[in-house]
């Protein structure tokens, strides 16, 4: 996880700003008719790909999640741990950032305590939530938590955890999925032993690189593999073989998955022993998806391609669909309300998303009304993973790889749209071009149509939505924006608003 990545669970752990309500205009809960509120169960992964097709080596999630309950296959995400548990866009400098704005006494905890619900959590909280200012002050709204604290956070044998109010605990030589499995039921006893609805949050780093080696050696042997061939690959976006690297990189990612597909077995398999699997609801998600090699980059996640922002999501509970794949375009931004709305609780109105379908009912509301569009943003540095990257021989990094970008998905569009800090611009059709490998604004595309309409035109209308989806963020009125492109026109609405631009 990256700085941006503070943002998906203090995400959907924080609250505030984004989409405009009325006071008088809150959505009904989800779900109706039930007199107890159901538990709710949060898996975040870190770094899990949707693109890879890592969905397919972890057999107990296919069986419990994705056979059981809805696969959301336009996902996005928005910057997860900060989105996840506050609902609001990254406010960019990990957890002291997240304490200084006022958010630690407002978000997803909080709210959920204020409405009868106990609150656990495991696993990485925040960037920058460290072993030195855990208590500064403790994160607040848990009835309990066991966190993962920097700089031992990616440390798979040597994790640091620190319970309630109690300080760090060194677990060397301990896989760290594996302990997070245990606290996990064991909050999950201490939850149904309370006899009150829950919310229990797990979040393990899996598969997110290592960051500080663990190796089990004196450190005198060296891969002659690595010392006598350089790096393989090509300079092309056209198919090449797989290098060296990711023939290692792929499967080492697979086996962190492992771990974490056992954890689920071992929750799922410890509701239906309580007896409550039916009336829970599980999600399971991911910071941000992954990239090996895509567009010529190394492994990472920083960028705004497909590979990176599209990312699982799992949802299982009463009446969700069994075995469906949802099209809708869903966000980490409607995390929060979504809970919040399971809940039985008013959504508020500086609530950034909006609730996701869970029903067939409300698939089929959602196909007429809901929004087609996702906002995707990143601010500052960026470091590449892997041998050549960051912590590798090179120790490279981009000082600024600050972007801006619109997704914009329909029956009839499926559009990539990008502006750059240093403004370069790039546009996909991903109807016809799900590689992203031709930029239609690069020099030789310029003549092309796309739509029926010049691409300058195109160009002209993303900018315009863009700048106003931004623009209306800050002022709180974008949520029910919709946006419609057509041969003769291109139309921005809102509750408050409405561009027609000819």
């Amino acid at each position: 996880m990256s700085l941006k990545s503070l943002t998906v669970l203090a995400g959907i752990l924080s609250v505030s700003a984004g989409s405009f309500l009325q006071s008088d205009e809150y959505q009904v809960p989800l779900i109706s008719g039930s007199s107890r509120r159901p538990n709710i169960v949060f898996i975040l992964t870190d770094d899990q790909d949707l693109h890879m097709n890592s969905l397919d080596y972890v057999p107990f999630i296919k069986k419990h999640l994705i056979d059981q309950g809805t696969l959301y296959k336009r996902h996005f995400w928005k910057a997860a741990h900060n989105t996840n548990v506050t609902d609001i866009f990254p406010p960019y400098g990990g957890y002291p950032k997240f304490v200084a704005e006022g958010h630690n006494e407002n978000y997803l905890p909080k709210l959920l305590q204020d409405v009868g619900y106990d609150t656990y959590y495991t696993g990485k909280l925040f960037n920058a939530h460290t072993v030195d200012n855990y208590h500064s002050p403790h994160a607040a709204g848990w009835t309990g938590s066991d966190f993962l604290l920097d700089p031992f956070t990616y440390s798979y044998l040597n994790a640091t955890f620190q319970r309630n109010q109690d300080p760090p605990v060194s677990h060397e030589g301990e896989y760290s999925t594996d302990v997070l499995a245990c606290k996990a039921l064991d909050f999950l006893d201490d939850a149904v032993a309370a006899s009150k609805p829950f919310f229990l949050g797990i979040a393990p780093v899996a598969p997110h690189s290592n960051v500080q080696s663990n190796v089990i050696s004196n450190g005198s042997v060296h891969d002659p593999h690595g010392i006598v061939f350089p790096p393989r690959g090509t300079p092309i976006f056209s198919p090449m073989p797989l290098s060296r690297e990711r023939t290692t990189s792929i499967p080492r990612r697979l086996r962190a998955l492992q771990a974490v597909d056992e954890l689920v077995d071992s929750v799922v398999s410890r509701l239906e022993e309580y007896g409550i699997l039916e009336e829970t609801y599980i999600f399971y998600t991911t910071d941000n998806g992954y990239h090996i090699g895509h567009h010529r980059l190394q492994p990472g996640k920083e960028c705004g391609y497909e590979e990176d922002i599209n990312i699982p999501l799992i949802i299982r509970g009463p009446q969700v669909p069994e075995g469906k794949v949802a099209e809708i375009v869903t966000t980490h931004q409607d995390l929060v309300p979504t809970i919040m709305s399971l809940a039985q609780a008013p959504l508020r109105a500086d609530f950034d998303g909006l609730a996701i379908p869970l029903t067939e009912e409300d698939f089929g509301d959602a196909a007429k009304t809901r929004h087609e569009h996702v906002t995707v943003e990143y601010w500052g540095f960026a470091a590449s993973e892997g041998p050549w990257g960051y912590f590798g021989r090179n120790e490279s990094f981009v000082f600024n790889n600050t972007y801006k970008a619109l997704r914009v998905v329909s029956k009839e569009y499926n559009l990539y749209y990008s502006v750059w800090c240093n403004n370069e611009h790039e546009l996909y059709d991903l109807n016809t071009d799900p590689g992203q490998l031709n930029n239609l604004l690069h020099e030789e595309s310029q003549s092309i149509s796309l739509l029926g309409l010049p691409i300058e035109k195109i160009v002209s209308r993303l900018d315009s939505l863009l700048h106003a989806m931004w623009t209306l963020c800050a002022a709180h009125f974008h949520r029910d924006s919709t946006v419609s492109i057509s041969n003769n026109k291109f139309e921005l609405n809102t509750r408050v608003a409405r561009w027609v631009i000819l």
